[in-house]
Parts: structure tokens; sequence; C-alpha cells
């Protein structure tokens, strides 16, 4: 009967608690169910494709691929003509995969439609098109587009979006299998000799690669083929979507504690004041479980109530993940449950803060030790310093004994946890805003395709032409193959000044080979390889040779490999390896002077010089910049939230300390001095202990992210935030400290005695 009254005649208190857990749960919810909804995305979607496990670049005219097919362990092969087919009036064409076998997104790599449906294969003016390509064109299901090859034009319906694991890496459009035989012979005209490359799917997936690396090799007398793991590949798509899920989950657990901390002083709040009430009854025989239960059962209902609804708006929300790179490849569109999630945080949410509601309404009379000395408060006596001063200090750091007793330690956690968190959210931030194409290693900004296939392409002068330009610093003519390094292949660059100085290779380790004999592999392939600095590794090609590894050094991102997948050489090693003068593609890498605009130089070198390629992982750290801040200001409502109810608590239940040092003498202007100076003091300790902590915490993330990624990592410094931590803390404080001051300050010493 009591609890039916108490909720009745405190029915606001209880809605505005339940409403509060209801919206606070479910971000928490919703933050964690999109962390590991991201977090598994890219294998979810590899679970309901018939996804390829190599690509397969041999780049000849007329392979047969045929004899690929027959190998063993090859379960399906879908070729593709490399061409120049274009579609009129996009702005970001991406690729075209014309499949004429008609195997692409069929037997190999059967996408998942996002909207529409799939193309019809007998049509020839039906194709379909990755999320990303249709958002980089503005394009929506159903529009037409029109495909230009050897001067015919095709309208082509999109009919479809569509995502499917090769699709991950590169924006696409697929057209059919029927457009593929009608345009055959403009397609393999444009192509210069009809050059088909492969996605192959592998009956032992990634464990039978090495094996059908050796079956190819025999099979074609090649070892300079390139076969890319495709799995490797979209590990990492996988991994910028694991990091994201990473940011995304730590933004939920500081969103709990969060929560959980301020909530958490609201149902204590709730249920002390119920037990200060049930003390009538007690004297009347109820027995103090009876209370204790009476007490929690108001809040208790309301967090469940909350907690459940909180469960629902998480749902609800949850069509808006994941989010960055794990959402091109989300396999699922729309409502997502995630049962485990929704009930771990709901029961988590509701046995919490049942829980500090009966410690709350705990019976009392439990006694207390006599109350430890605060070194600092004893330091600040000695000194002299004003009473208000003094006490409080020690308001701030002292618990007290008896009933005046203050939960000083959870609130000095509380704000050293939430000024570290902040710092370290703000710091990592400070590394991924800095972060640039130079730390992954592309310190060149236009590059040009000036031979492929051992044939050069565009005049042998043209390099030194480009380097007399006034915005052009260095220009670097580099050879590139494919050499195979036990039994991984790896793409291999040259480095040869053409004008200015050599181009600057960034190595995380080591240095660049600088004498014949000596190769430099970049991260990737010296972990697939298992090499390390020193170790001596043969490289075979049309010719063999053994290299010691001076360093990890990225190298030039191109279609064909990351920055963090290849190898530097020597000329004479590369002369060595390709005794027949072979190269896959001959490119100059263009550095330009610092704030010279690269499409208008580009413009100006013609001859095919464009933009660099950027790294994706770049992509991917900058879609997590906006995630740190949203972090650091849970932890800093955390900070704030824990000064405020240490204030608040301070001011209810030292009131008696107060009242008797307003009766010996001492003013109102003295005792809110005593409310500032305890937030202060609370400021400054959390300023003290939680800096330097949430500097190393920042700076140790952002290497963790560093290796993890790769890049180069710089101690990342957030200048702005480290200047203004102290005042920001301290004017926080003093705010916070407004209203509990004036409170003491109006407080009448009397009645506060009286009540003793």
């Amino acid at each position: 009967m009591w609890v039916w009254l108490d909720m009745r005649r405190r029915a606001r208190t209880l809605v505005a608690l339940a409403v509060l857990v209801a919206v606070s749960s479910a971000a928490v919810t919703a933050a964690a169910t999109g962390a590991r909804r991201g977090g598994s995305a890219v294998d979810r979607l590899s679970a309901v494709t018939l996804s390829a496990t190599v690509l397969v670049q041999p780049n000849r005219p007329g392979f047969d691929w045929d004899t690929v097919r027959r190998l063993p362990g090859v379960e399906a092969v879908a070729t593709f003509l490399i061409s120049d087919i274009l579609f009129e009036a996009l702005p970001e064409p991406g690729i075209n995969y014309a499949s004429p076998d008609g195997n692409l997104l069929v037997t190999v790599e059967r996408p998942v439609v996002i909207a529409g449906r799939v193309a019809d294969e007998n049509r020839v003016d039906e194709a379909v098109a990755t999320s990303d390509f249709m958002a980089a064109n503005r394009l929506r299901v159903g529009d037409v587009v029109v495909a230009t090859a050897g001067g015919k034009r095709q309208p082509v319906r999109v009919v479809g979006v569509v995502r499917y694991p090769f699709a991950l890496i590169i924006p696409a459009i697929t057209t059919t299998r029927a457009f593929g035989e009608r345009y055959r012979a403009d397609l393999e005209n444009l192509s210069d000799g009809a050059i088909y490359n492969a996605i192959v799917r592998l009956r032992g997936g990634t464990a039978a690669i090495p094996e059908f690396q050796r079956a190819f090799a025999a099979l074609t007398g090649r070892n300079d083929v390139e076969i890319r793991d495709l799995h490797e590949l979209a590990g990492k798509i996988d991994q910028g979507a694991e990091f994201e899920a990473l940011i995304l989950l730590a933004i939920a657990a500081a969103a709990l504690v969060t929560v959980l901390a301020l909530l958490g002083q609201a149902v204590a709040r709730y249920a002390a004041g119920s037990a200060t009430d049930l003390r009538v009854l007690r004297t009347i025989g109820m027995r103090p479980r009876q209370a204790l239960v009476a007490a929690v059962c108001g809040p208790a209902f309301a967090v469940l109530t909350g907690a459940l609804t909180g469960s629902g708006l998480a749902v609800a929300a949850s069509p808006i993940f994941p989010i960055g790179s794990a959402a091109r490849a989300e396999p699922q569109q729309g409502v997502y449950v995630d049962l485990p999630v929704l009930a771990g945080v709901a029961a988590l949410v509701v046995i919490v803060l049942t829980v500090t509601a009966a410690l709350a309404a705990w019976p009392a009379g439990r006694t207390t030790g006599p109350a430890r000395r605060s070194v600092a408060a004893v330091w600040v006596y000695r000194l002299g310093l004003p009473v208000p001063a003094v006490v409080g200090v020690r308001l701030a750091l002292e618990s007290g004994t008896g009933r005046s007793v203050t939960p000083v330690r959870p609130a000095l956690a509380g704000v050293v946890i939430g000024t570290a968190g902040v710092l370290a959210a703000l710091t990592f931030q400070a590394g991924a805003a800095d972060a640039d194409a130079s730390r992954f290693g592309q310190t060149f900004q236009l590059w040009a395709m000036t031979g492929f296939d051992g044939r050069q392409t565009t005049p042998v002068a043209l390099p030194g032409q480009w380097a007399a330009d006034p915005d052009v610093v260095s220009v670097t003519d580099t050879r590139v193959g494919v050499v195979t390094i036990g039994s991984t292949p790896v793409t291999v660059f040259t480095r040869t000044p053409v004008g200015g100085t050599p181009l600057r290779l960034v190595a995380t380790r080591g240095r660049p080979p600088s004498v014949p004999g000596e190769i430099a592999l970049a991260p990737d392939a010296a972990r697939t390889i298992g090499a390390d600095i020193g170790d001596t590794v043969r490289a075979a090609a049309y010719g063999s040779a053994d290299l010691t590894v001076t360093g990890i050094a990225f190298v030039p991102e191109n279609p064909h490999n990351g920055y963090a997948d290849g190898a530097w050489l020597t000329e004479p090693d590369y002369a060595r390896l390709f005794p027949n003068g072979f190269f896959k593609f001959r490119e100059s890498l263009i550095a330009l002077r610092p704030g010279a605009d690269p499409a208008g130089v580009a413009a100006r070198l013609g001859a095919g010089s464009m933009p660099s390629m950027e790294p994706g992982a770049l992509a991917q750290i900058r879609n997590v910049q906006a995630m740190p801040p949203i972090l650091g200001g849970f932890l800093a409502l955390l900070a704030m939230g824990a000064i405020g109810h240490a204030l608040g608590t301070a001011t209810r239940r030292r009131r008696h300390t107060v009242a008797v040092l307003r009766a010996v003498g001492m003013t109102p202007r003295q005792s809110r001095a005593i409310v500032f100076t305890q937030a202060g003091t609370l400021a400054a300790v959390g300023l003290v202990v939680g800096v330097p902590l949430g500097l190393a915490a920042g700076r140790l993330a952002w290497r963790a992210v560093a290796d993890l990624t790769p890049l180069l990592y710089v101690p990342p410094l957030a200048t702005l935030a480290l200047v203004l931590a102290a005042p920001a803390a301290l004017l926080a404080g003093a705010m916070l400290a407004v209203l509990p001051a004036r409170r003491v300050a109006r407080s009448r010493p009397g009645e506060a005695l009286r009540e003793e």
C-alpha cells in the first residue's frame, strides 16, 4: 500500500526517471549494436555471397582461362575485360566489369541486392551498380546511363544496387553477359589486344592459395603474375570497419559509465528520500527488509520500464547503423535486432541502478571508523590559508564520519577519469586530423603511366620536361614488376631521379635500399612473407637474387597494389630479376612544391598525369575523426556530474559544520568561498592526475592505430586542448558551484543546528 501511495505521490519524478533511463539506454544500446554490426559486416557479406578467393592479373592478351578452370581446387572462374568503356556525363565513372562469359555476379560473387533487382543477363540494356557508384554519380534505381564503346552508344538502365566483396575495393557498375557478347569486338579493340583478368573461387578458400599459385606457375611457366588474396583485400575494409566499431564501442562504454554514474545519483536520492519517510512506518512494526523493498520498488519499476522502452528505441534507430566503411559492406538493410546486446544493456542498467537504490536506502545505524585526514588538507592548514580554503579542501578530499559521510573517492575517480578521457580522446583526434597521404608513404602528388607490359607508351624525354615545371620539385622514374618471394607474389618498385631531389621514402623502421643486394619491404608484405630487418629473402622472376631486408617502408598506392603491400629494389637488382628489361608498369612519380594545386599542374603537364591515388586507410581515418570528440563529450559529462554530485551532497551532509562556523562569525561570502574552493580542488585533482594520464592514453591509442593501419607514427599533441584544459576545468567547476554556494550562503545556522 505504501509503495502504491508513494508512486502516486511522486509520479512525475518516476516518469522523468523512466524517460531519462529510456533515452540513455537507447543511446548506449544503439551504439553497442552498431559497433557489433559494423565489425561483422564484411564477414556476413562474404557468408551470403559466392565470394571469390583470388584476383588473377596476367595482363596479357589471349590468355587461356579454360586451362585455369581445369586446375585442381578451382571451383569457379569469372573473367572480365580490361577496357576503356565509358559512361557519358558521369563525374565518377568508376569501373565497368564487362564479363562476356556471364559468370561474374552469377556463379562468382553473387551479390546481395540492396535496392531494385539483379540485371537480366539476356538483356543488353540493363546493369547493376554498387551503392558507392550510385552515390558518387547521384543516381537512383531506374536511371539510364549511356555506355560508349568504339563510337557506339548503348543506353543502359541501372536496375539494382548490389553489394559483393569484390566491389568493396572500388565503386563499380556491371553490365550483363548480353552486353559483353554484343560489344565484344568493340571492347576488345579498345583494350589493345583483349586483356582479360579473372577472379577465382577455390574450394579450399584462402588456405588453398599457395597450392593454386604453384599450379598456376607450372601451367603458365610464369611466376611474375599477380595473384592477390581477395580476402586480404576485403580485410582492409574489414580492418577499417573493426576500427570504427572499436571507437563506437568505446563511445558506448563511456556513455554507459556516464549514464550509470549520473542516473545512479538520481536513483540514490529518490531511494534515500523514501527511506527517510519509511522510518515512521518502522516505528509501528515495519521490518527493515520490508522498508528496503518498499524504498526500492518505485525506482526499480521506473528503471525497468525505461530500460525496456530504451531497447525498443534502439531497435527503431538501428537503420542508422553501421557507419563508415562498414556501411559499404552491410548485407542487411533496415531494422536490425541484436538480442544479446539488447538484453545485456537492459539487464546491466536495471541491476546496477536497482542495487544503487538498495544501497542508498539501506537502514542507517552502521558505524564508521575515524575519518582519514588528507595530507593536502593538512598542508593547507599549516600554510595558514584562510578558513574557507581549509574547509573547502577538506570537504573535497575528506569523507567525514557518521551521518556527514560524503562519497569523496567516487567523486575524485569520476573527475580523474573524465578529465583523462577528454584529453585522451582529443589527443587521439589530433593524431587523426594530422594524418595525411605522406604518413602513408605517398610523398608525391601526381603520377603518370609512361609504360605498360614492357613497352614505353610516352616519349622518353617527357619526364625531363615535367621536371622543368616551376611547381615540380622532383620527378622519379619507377619501374614496377612482380616477383615471388617464397610463395608470395610481391610488387616491386625502383627509384631513379629524373629531375630534382630523389623521391622521399617513408620507412616505419630501418632504411630504404641503397646498394645492390638490399630490399625494403612494405609492412603487409613483410608480415605475409614472415621477414624482418636483417633477414635474407630470395626473390625470383625471370632471374633470381638473394636480398637483405634493410627496412620496412611504404610503396606507391597503385591500382594493383596497396601502399603497404610491395617492396623497393635498387636498379641493379631489378635488372638481375628482369634481365629482359620487362616491366609491368613504368611510372613517373611527381612531387610538387607546398601549396601547388595538383589538378592545375596535372592539366598543365598533360600526357596522362593525374593526382596520386589516396590510400583507402586515410579515408577510414577521416571517417572516425568525429567520434573521439563525442567520446570526450560523454566523459566530460561524467566529470561534471561527479563534481556536481559531490558539491550537492557535501552542502547537504556537512551543513552542520558550516552552521557551526557561521555561528562563530563566518560570513555568507566566506561560506560561498568554501563551496568554490571545494569545486576548484576537485578540478585541480582532475587536472594534475588526469592530464598526463589522458595524454599518455591518447598517444598509446594512436600508436596502436598506426601499427594496425599501418601508417607512420608521429606523437600527437592536442595543443589547444592542453592550453584550455585548466581554464575550462576551473570554469566548469565554478559554474557547478554557483547554486550550491548560493544555498549555503542563504542557509540559516540556527535551523541547521536545531535539526542536528
